[in-house]
């Protein structure tokens, strides 16, 4: 068996990973142009903020280690800014929602990468159709014990995260009468969608070193739980999240996030007890949260009442509080109580296509709401292929 060893972090640090959609400023589309766009940075070889994911046509963008959600903002406004810079001089624009409203998935092309290639080779189609976008936040934990038992604490909640950052109402041209489409893509890979249950890190330890010895994963890095330890990072990682349709709204889920594994583990050092929730009871939350987003009533694993989104968030909200300010993301985290109460990305997708029938507006008018930098003006350089 391979030792894996976690590297505690003493403070809840966070770490914010942003996959954002690269489109053709004129036709929309998406558009493999990864390659073309890194070259453009300066000294590429050695940025690893910025990066190439398993398919060209997308950008992921990586915070350093920060204390705050502030920090995280300062450090994403510099990154995001530097991106779109890059990205107007070569005709494209970055689509932040969770899958592309028309773009057919078979265009799109694979990264070059030895890795890729082998994941393309074991997962086929599976992986090939992964043209989807999320956010990931890190928040560190102080031992390995300590982020298996957060994991497990938090899969009640998040369902409820899902549904706020629900941006994926469309799958190649049409309405799949989801929110959240990607959270159903990502459910079709052997080793995503919720975590299997772990009391600590030494079963964590043997699962994984189980999966790689049976050849069912060639390396940890094929773990895409919803909720997963990170030994690396010293970080409890959540990827269930759609990619929100703006940096304000991302931000409050990242508060939301750092506050909730905060008060776990603050849980867990106080001698909580830890009330059981079926994991039966999470899928279907979870479905519900895909299916309705921020419409969505979920079961309340405690007193099994089935309660709306919005009455959650509140609570939640509510008993968050000190964390937050403790943290200091009090601004951040009570965005989510006006999150709750407007459209959702998805909702506001299928806005704009009812009003103007064309789904090139779809992503036209919110790409430009969801701008960092100011509008350049006429484009003269045709975009990347």
């Amino acid at each position: 068996m391979t030792k894996i060893s976690f590297e505690p972090n003493e403070k809840h640090t966070v770490g914010v990973e942003l996959e954002l959609a690269l489109v053709d400023q004129r036709s929309f589309q998406l558009t493999s142009a990864i390659e073309s766009l890194l070259a453009k940075l300066p000294n590429h070889s050695g940025v690893r903020s910025i990066k190439p994911e398993l398919m060209q046509c997308c950008v992921e963008i990586i915070t350093d280690v920060c204390e705050t959600v502030d920090d995280a903002e300062a450090d994403l406004r510099a990154k995001v800014s530097q991106v779109e810079t890059l990205c107007d001089q070569m005709g494209l624009s970055l689509w932040w929602g969770a899958t592309h409203p028309f773009s057919q998935w078979a265009d799109q092309k694979v990264t070059p990468d030895d890795r890729y290639a082998q994941l393309v080779n074991l997962l086929q189609e599976m992986a090939r159709r992964l043209v989807t976008f999320g956010l990931h936040v890190h928040v560190g934990v102080d031992t390995g014990d300590k982020a298996v038992m957060v994991c497990d604490r938090i899969m009640q909640h998040l369902p409820v995260i899902l549904a706020l950052s629900c941006s994926s109402p469309f799958w190649e041209n049409r309405d799949t009468g989801l929110q959240s489409h990607r959270s159903k893509i990502m459910e079709g890979l052997p080793t995503a969608g919720l975590p299997t249950l772990m009391r600590n890190w030494s079963e964590y330890v043997w699962l994984v070193n189980h999966m790689v010895e049976t050849g069912f994963i060639n390396t940890i890095r094929e773990i895409w739980w919803d909720v997963r330890p990170h030994h690396n990072f010293g970080t409890v990682e959540l990827r269930v999240c759609d990619m929100p349709g703006n940096l304000t709204d991302t931000l409050a889920i990242t508060a939301l996030i750092q506050c909730l594994v905060k008060g776990l583990s603050d849980d867990i050092d106080q001698g909580a007890y830890q009330h059981d929730c079926h994991p039966m009871m999470v899928r279907q939350n979870k479905w519900r949260a895909s299916r309705f987003g921020l419409h969505a009533e979920l079961v309340d694993s405690y007193t099994y009442e089935v309660r709306p989104i919005p009455a959650i968030i509140e609570g939640l909200v509510k008993r968050l509080r000190p964390a937050a300010d403790e943290l200091g993301c009090w601004p951040h985290l009570e965005h989510c109580l006006t999150m709750v109460h407007q459209p959702s990305w998805a909702d506001r997708q299928r806005a704009i296509l009812r009003q103007t029938g064309e789904p090139r507006e779809v992503v036209r008018v919110l790409n430009e709401q969801s701008r960092i930098t100011p509008q350049p003006g006429p484009l003269v350089t045709p975009a990347a292929g």
